[in-house]
């Protein structure tokens, strides 16, 4: 049997294309080729290719490398923007004078990513206004930036929605849905109690996603009172195992970072 050879693409030259007309075939094409950015600054892009005589090679690949930079930023945002977080917190807004418990360095090493990469869990224990939701969002912002899907939910609406899917026969379906995104951040972990079911069913959410994709929680409460939040002490166990092993554990401590840093900012002349 033989097969038909693929078309080679050849150049073909539109002779007599005035400069006006030029622009407006690229003006067409930009459209058609979805490349709005080249479409933007290509104006631009041939005057300072003029004045700086770029070659036609030089020309081409700042009009493409601009389209591909400015189409990564915007996958940027679109991910953050997905992710469902409450509010925009940034790592670089965070102030570790504020909260010496915290190590500056130990922060910027999981805003690599690697532990997302590797699957890794990651646990924020402190008590309330420490700074754990601000540095769960800003390291989950990060991951973001960095490529990773990532989602946000609270400890009760994500257990309410487990309910509801389990009582609406779409369960499974939600797991799935929680098990396939890159890092999974669950805030305020601890804030009340999780019945029997509730319980369950977070587990076989952690379960799902076990060495595979990272989870990140938050929690007012340190793991020797996690039974108080799930009142079953063979589940609590095995709770804080999937989310303690081989995972970073950081301590907030108990004074209120919030305090802390309305104080400074009120002392800074």
């Amino acid at each position: 049997m033989t097969t038909t050879p693929a078309p080679v693409p050849t150049f073909r030259r539109r002779r007599g294309l005035t400069e006006e007309a030029a622009m407006v075939a690229i003006d067409q094409a930009c459209r058609r080729l979805r490349l709005p950015t080249i479409r933007a600054v290509v104006d631009d892009a041939v005057g300072i290719a003029q004045k700086e005589q770029l070659s036609y090679h030089g020309l081409l690949a700042e009009l493409l490398l601009a389209e591909c930079d400015d189409r990564d930023r915007r996958s940027s945002i679109r991910r953050v923007k997905a992710a469902g977080f409450p509010r925009d917190k940034w790592l670089g807004d965070f102030d570790f004078d504020a909260n010496p418990n915290i190590n500056p360095a130990t922060i910027n090493t999981l805003a690599t990513g690697d532990w997302v990469r590797r699957g890794q869990p990651l646990c924020l224990i402190g008590d309330s206004g420490t700074g754990k939701s601000h540095l769960l969002i800003g390291l989950g912002t990060a991951a973001a930036e960095k490529g990773f899907r990532v989602k946000y939910t609270l400890a009760t609406r994500l257990v309410n929605e487990l309910v509801e899917a389990a009582d609406d026969k779409t369960l499974a379906r939600t797991i799935a849905r929680y098990g396939r995104v890159d890092l999974l951040l669950i805030d305020e972990l601890g804030y009340m109690e999780l019945d029997r079911r509730g319980a369950e069913l977070l587990f076989q959410v952690l379960a799902e996603r076990e060495e595979k994709n990272s989870v990140g929680i938050a929690s007012n409460e340190s793991f020797s009172g996690w039974t108080k939040t799930f009142t079953d002490p063979r589940l609590c166990a095995a709770i804080v195992d999937r989310l303690t092993f081989g995972g970073n554990i950081i301590e907030t401590g108990t004074d209120s970072y919030r305090l802390a840093h309305t104080r400074q900012q009120h002392a800074t002349p």
